[in-house]
């Protein structure tokens, strides 16, 4: 699939752990611990969805056979295009797009904002899905049973969502697909809620770096080919604004401050910092996404405002040309 950015990312080797590495230095605050369901019905959605691209797709209907042959064709309708078409054993472009993958064109002059959604749905082939549904598993269910289904659900759509938007300002030539924006955005969500809760962490700066460097590897790898790092950029910033704003805890000792006797001097439950980050992170976020959308439907290009932005997503060697 020459013509598309394959992948939301080829995430994430590192996204997994990051998921227990920082577990060691949390301190509990004994908060309520809920039971993760709506990660894993992230997860069999995604799987759902692909396997319906499959079943559209219909490869041995469908495939000219140009590009050669379907693979594992014993698989009948679910069998995969052939792999000079498309290396993650996946769909066609075509199947894709009409699935609803993101696509610039559709979005700005056919009125399919709907893209900006969807797309975070499908997956370019089976590399792609295993690759982001392990990451969404290792990431979002402890955050999901630290902080509840509803936050992280949030900050699953709307990260998301930001990584689309950002993705369709700056790449309009091809189409986009998979859920590494939304997982970005739990990565930068779990970077803010380390900083805002910082006085309830210990060995803080061995956590911070710990983190830093998962998301560092990753980003890095956004500056491959056929991979869309702006949806990268665009779903962390949105899901470490998002962290700010949804992730906040209760400073250290509040918890037991409020079973002290009458009269007892009891801590107030957050840090004025806290609260400086949460409306800081507030405002950005609405600014963002309203400017972000404004910008998007009116057509405007995000390469004419940042002539040097491209290399965020792809950096040419003697290795590889970039056709964004």
């Amino acid at each position: 699939m020459p013509a598309e950015d394959l992948e939301r990312g080829r995430k994430n080797g590192g996204g997994g752990g990051n998921s227990t590495s920082l577990a060691p230095y949390y301190v509990d605050t004994s908060e309520k611990h809920w039971t993760s369901w709506l990660v894993p019905m992230f997860v069999f959605a995604n799987v759902a969805v692909f396997i319906v691209a499959m079943y559209v797709n219909n490869c041995p209907r469908n495939n000219v056979g140009f590009e050669g042959k379907c693979v594992a064709r014993f698989l009948g309708r679910l069998s995969f295009q052939p792999l000079r078409e498309n290396p993650l054993f996946g769909p066609s472009s075509s199947t894709l797009e009409k699935m609803g993958a993101l696509e610039w064109d559709r979005v700005v002059h056919k009125h399919q904002g709907w893209r900006l959604v969807t797309c975070m749905w499908l997956h370019a082939g089976v590399i792609h899905l295993l690759a982001n549904m392990l990451s969404l598993i290792f990431i979002g269910i402890r955050l999901e049973q630290q902080f509840g289904f509803v936050r992280v659900g949030i900050i699953y759509l709307l990260a998301g969502l930001g990584g689309s938007i950002l993705s369709a300002l700056f790449i309009q030539k091809n189409i986009s697909v998979g859920a590494s924006g939304a997982l970005f955005g739990l990565l930068g969500a779990m970077l803010s809620e380390l900083l805002t809760n910082w006085t309830i962490y210990s060995n803080k700066i061995a956590a911070l770096l710990t983190l830093l460097v998962i998301i560092v590897i990753n980003l890095a790898v956004g500056i491959l080919p056929h991979v869309d790092n702006f949806a990268h950029i665009g779903g962390f910033l949105a899901g470490f604004l998002l962290g700010f704003v949804f992730l906040i805890r209760p400073q250290f000792g509040w918890v037991e401050s409020r079973h002290l006797p009458p009269g007892a001097r009891v801590k107030s439950k957050h840090k004025a910092y806290q609260y400086v980050f949460w409306l800081i992170s507030a405002v950005l976020l609405i600014v963002g996404f309203v400017v972000g959308l404004v910008m998007l439907f009116k057509g405007e290009n995000g390469n004419d405002r940042c002539s040097w932005c491209h290399y965020l997503s792809c950096v040419p060697t003697s290795r590889w040309d970039c056709q964004h």
